[in-house]
């Protein structure tokens, strides 16, 4: 198993990026942070203002080699909300990959096979094929759930299998 990601109270995460539907008119605030546990936090709230209604948090990884994986594994702790993993092959490009998982409440890990996440532009799904790359260059985390809601999603890893 090759670590992507793995929080701790000394990592300096300025290279994560929110990105609201604020690019867009809309009212949506999240923020990304440590907590005293040392764990990634992205929390804030969707608004539907303004025709808003996404936050999302922004990792540009590099070019991270794939070669041998098929998986990747998430270990987080939700709310009991959706969120979207999203990675793009290329930072420029305007698609991402994506998939769906709903988190528990609770401490999980969520696994999401490489070949299962789906090319989709601005939440419109595309006809192209599922993600088959063997590098990728920018990793994700999404809600937006048609809602009016506030989130908090805890990160603890990212890691490829």
């Amino acid at each position: 198993m090759n670590t992507v990601y793995k929080f701790s109270s000394d990592k300096n995460i300025k290279d994560w990026h929110i990105v609201d539907d604020v690019v867009m008119g809309g009212r949506s605030h999240g923020s990304f942070f440590l907590n005293a546990d040392g764990n990634g936090v992205f929390a804030g709230e969707v608004s539907l203002k303004n025709k808003g209604g996404f936050s999302s948090v922004r990792y540009p990884i590099g070019a991270l080699n794939l070669q041998g994986a098929t998986k990747i594994i998430l270990r987080i702790h939700g709310d009991g909300k959706d969120y979207q993993f999203r990675v793009k092959e290329k930072s420029s490009d305007s698609h991402s990959y994506t998939a769906t998982f709903n988190t528990s409440g609770h401490w999980e890990e969520i696994t999401i096979l490489l070949n299962a996440l789906t090319p989709t532009y601005r939440g419109k799904s595309l006809d192209k094929p599922n993600f088959s790359a063997q590098t990728l260059e920018e990793i994700v985390f999404l809600i937006a759930n048609k809602k009016a809601e506030t989130f908090a999603l805890i990160i603890d890893s990212i890691k490829l299998e």
